[in-house]
Order: C-alpha cells, then structure tokens, then sequence
C-alpha cells in the first residue's frame, strides 16, 4: 500500500458569515494570510508529494503568495458545495494512485499542531479506513425550538467536534463522495461521506488550538493559538 501522501486545501467558500472584502483565506494573521499557514503547517506531513488549493473561480491572489509556499500546488476552481470542491481537487491529483493518501484541509484552519498532524498521519497509516482530527465535546449541549429557546438538553457522551485535517485514500475518498453527491446528500465533510460507505472513520483527538475562523473576532483567538503553538515549539 502507498504511503505517499498529497493535500487539498478548500479556499473556495463565500465567507457569507465573515463579511468584509478581503475573501477569509486571504485574511492576514502574525504577518500571513490564513491559506498561507494551513500551507506551512500541512507540507510538515510526512512523505508529501504535493497538493490542490481549491480556490474560488475568480481568485487571482493565490499566485501573490510567496513561491516557497506555491512549489508543488496547484489551483483548481470550486463547486457549488463544499464536497463539490473537494471532489473538484481529488480529481484534480492526476497523479494521485488509488491507494495514496489524501489530507483534506480548510484554509479557515490556521493553527493545526505539528504534534496533532503527526499523530493523524501516525494513526490513519495504522487504520485501514482513515480519519480525522476531533476534540471531544465538554459543554453542556441545548436543543433550541424555533423560538430560539432551549427545550432539551442532549447527552454529550460519545459526543465529538470534528476538525481538520481528515485523511482518507484517494480512490475510497472519490468513491464516497460521488456516492453521496449521486444520492443528493451534501457531505459536510469527508468522514460523512465514508461513513455512508458503511465505514467508521478512526478519531484521533486533536487540540482545541486548532480553531476555524468563521467570524471576525475568530481572528484574534487564531492568532493567539498561534502564538501559542510558537511557544510550544
């Protein structure tokens, strides 16, 4: 089996709920744009060989990003739904074989610790299904009625908050995908989608630093994960 490993960063969403006219990869934390350090933190995998941005159609600021980062990435434009442009940039790996592993990214992730991408190499490389970095979930967790008032509360044993990376086979992953995009589902990740092939993606437990800038002040909360990870090292 391959233990080559390439990438597929999603930068291709409206970041609807961010607002302002920079387009949220492109933001600037601790001197970098966010795409640029999900960039730097992915090619720290073991055995890369190379990988996809999965940029919006009209996106020219790619190419302004510093050649170190850009050696061995290509563009490729996005779907109309996040597993759409997944499977946009798996197609895109024409060198990819079946059996060759696949890091999926979103570009919003900015601070994924080198210790937590080295053990989801570690455990998917062990597993035969692949994973994902998650964190376990320790609020209390409300059902809300359309009122927006809380009418339950649910049991948050077994309960986790999936993160970014997950790694999967390229040819399992490309089959899921087309499956569930065939059955009208829209996967809101790739571990969905593998779970619909009747399999049970391996959860390798991340670190809360690992945050997803949705909002504008998610931006301060990434740059001081950041920080801290520098610390770390």
């Amino acid at each position: 089996m391959s233990e080559r490993i390439w990438f597929v960063i999603v930068a291709a969403g409206a970041s609807s709920r961010f607002g302002g006219s920079v387009p949220k990869p492109y933001l600037r934390i601790a001197g970098r744009s966010l795409l640029e350090h999900a960039l730097r933190a992915l090619a720290r995998a073991p055995g890369l060989a190379g990988g996809i941005v999965v940029t919006t159609p009209a996106d020219r600021r790619f190419l302004r990003l510093p050649a170190s980062v850009r050696r061995g990435v290509t563009t490729v434009s996005g779907g109309p739904t996040r597993s759409a442009s997944v499977l946009n940039g798996l197609q895109a790996l024409v060198l990819a074989a079946p059996d060759d592993w696949v890091l999926v990214h979103d570009a919003a992730r900015p601070c994924v610790p080198p210790a937590d991408l080295s053990a989801l190499v570690a455990e998917c490389r062990s597993n035969a299904v692949g994973g994902l970095l998650a964190v376990r979930v320790t609020d209390t967790l409300k059902r809300a009625d359309a009122e927006g008032r809380s009418v339950g509360t649910v049991p948050r044993d077994g309960l986790w908050r999936a993160q970014t990376p997950q790694m999967f086979r390229h040819g399992r992953l490309v089959r899921a995908l087309q499956r569930a995009q065939a059955q009208g589902l829209d996967a809101t990740d790739e571990a969905a989608a593998v779970e619909g092939l009747g399999l049970k993606p391996r959860l390798v437990e991340g670190s809360p630093l690992n945050i997803k800038v949705t909002r504008p002040s998610d931006l301060a909360l990434a740059e001081a994960a950041l920080r801290q990870l520098r610390v770390a090292r």
